[in-house]
């Protein structure tokens, strides 16, 4: 994966890395300041959020959680759940099932 994703100063950058009917796996690439906007989804299916790289916050409770290389977030995709870099960060997002 170290090879995987591109950076664009304008905004996030995502990339499918897998899809299936039973998960699908996406590589999302923030430069300092980007975010993926808290979202969540009247589905019923779970999402993680795992770091792969750099430095932020998961998003959407009443405060942001810290987040760096290894952390990990699980939870319902009908939670409000999001990410912020303070570094350039690569975070890879898996949804099952997918929605």
């Amino acid at each position: 994966m170290a090879d995987r994703g591109k950076f664009d100063r304008e905004r996030f950058h995502m990339e499918l890395i897998h899809d299936m009917y039973s998960f699908r796996m996406l590589l999302f690439s923030f430069e300092p300041g980007q975010e993926l906007p808290v979202q969540s989804h009247e589905a019923d299916s779970e999402v993680a959020i795992l770091v792969l790289e750099g430095q932020g916050e998961f998003t959407g409770g009443d405060q942001g959680i810290p987040a760096r290389e290894g952390s990990l977030l699980i939870c319902k995709v009908s939670e409000p759940h999001g990410v912020r870099a303070r570094t350039r960060m690569r975070v890879l997002v898996t949804i099952a099932p997918p929605i």
